[in-house]
């Protein structure tokens, strides 16, 4: 059915969009302040910044995704953070291009990638693909140092400046919308 008056579709796209990141913000607010382990919200970003930096239909974020439901890790968080580093991916894909160019290209490992390739589990993998090897190569050497500084920044935010957030009026100004959309539906 028809809206009238006709409105802008890109317009719409683009509010739609400024709501996603003030619910992934909102989610990423409500995770640190919540009594979560930091441990758990860690390793939420850690799995995280693996699916987001890495070509989303791939089977190992599968692994990952499987690995965050059976593990204790911070749901919300997680997928708060997988945007995040999602659009941190548009910008670093040239360097994992050349990073997985670097490494397909080795002649040390060529026997390695052969076999894999010959093999159907791995060729489904996609590892011939420069992006996808070197951005999951790269994920997988960043995980414990994005572990620990996340754990660290997680830790440091509780102590310091959790009070402070708490009082900015954007911080009022989210929970306000947060609120606004669970009970605006039932409001007639």
């Amino acid at each position: 059915m028809a809206r009238w008056p006709p409105t802008n579709s890109s317009e719409e796209s683009h509010k739609k969009q400024v709501t996603n990141v003030l619910r992934q913000i909102t989610r990423l607010i409500k995770a640190l302040n919540s009594d979560v382990a930091p441990e758990q919200i860690s390793l939420a970003v850690s799995f995280a910044m693996i699916v987001g930096l890495t070509p989303f239909w791939s089977l190992h974020n599968l692994v990952v995704l499987f690995l965050v439901m059976i593990l204790r890790v911070n749901i919300a968080a997680f997928f708060a953070v997988v945007g995040l580093f999602s659009l941190l991916a548009y910008l670093l894909d040239p360097v994992f291009h050349q990073f997985g160019y670097s490494l397909l290209r080795l002649d040390a490992l060529n026997s390695v990638w052969t076999s894999m390739y010959n093999s159907t589990i791995w060729r489904i993998e996609n590892f011939n693909n420069t992006i996808v090897m070197g951005s999951l190569v790269f994920s997988l050497l960043s995980f414990v140092p994005v572990y620990l500084m996340s754990l660290w920044a997680i830790k440091r935010y509780r102590e310091q400046f959790m009070v402070w957030v708490e009082k900015l009026k954007l911080t009022r100004f989210l929970k306000i919308q947060g609120l606004a959309s669970t009970i605006g539906p039932h409001i007639k």
